[in-house]
């Protein structure tokens, strides 16, 4: 079947955008992953109901989400994201339970004491994530021996 003019031009415009380059990236080789302490990271604007959440439009910064807490808003706003499944149950994008019996299960060592939320919604703000909160977000993780993140895009 062929492909639409739309998606064509779209895939061009993709394929020619510059992707940045790194001197040194960033790996580390984690323990084994029954010894791993997990982190969640999503993109769905979270954040405490009784809490300001993200600023409407493009917000760089990351909310704080303590393991305990299960009153979150979902900040995310699209016309094309159907809401009902957070509405039924905060797994669907915030797996923090999921974790919890990965760990009772001995699957993952252990979970991080906090999990961590940016708006998704980002354009000419990208920058500030990549070069400041996202790094000021990592050492967080670091310093409270976070092994591996688990990053859920909504």
């Amino acid at each position: 079947m062929p492909v639409p003019d739309n998606d064509r031009l779209m895939r061009d415009n993709v394929a020619k955008m510059p992707v940045p380059e790194f001197e040194k990236p960033a790996f580390t080789k984690p323990p084994p992953l029954a010894e791993c302490r997990v982190a969640i990271v999503t993109s769905a604007a979270l954040h405490v109901a009784t809490e300001d959440g993200f600023e409407p439009g493009l917000d760089p910064k990351f909310t704080v989400l303590d393991d305990g807490e299960r009153a979150l808003r979902l900040g995310h706003v699209s016309p094309n994201f159907d809401r009902g499944g957070f509405a039924a149950d905060l797994n669907v994008v915030y797996p923090v339970d999921r974790l919890h019996e990965l760990a009772a299960r001995g699957v993952i060592g252990s979970v991080a004491p906090h999990h961590y939320a940016f708006a998704g919604n980002q354009d000419e703000q990208v920058s500030t994530v990549r070069l400041d909160t996202g790094p000021a977000c990592a050492k967080r993780m670091r310093d409270e021996g976070v092994d591996v993140v688990l990053l859920t895009p909504v």
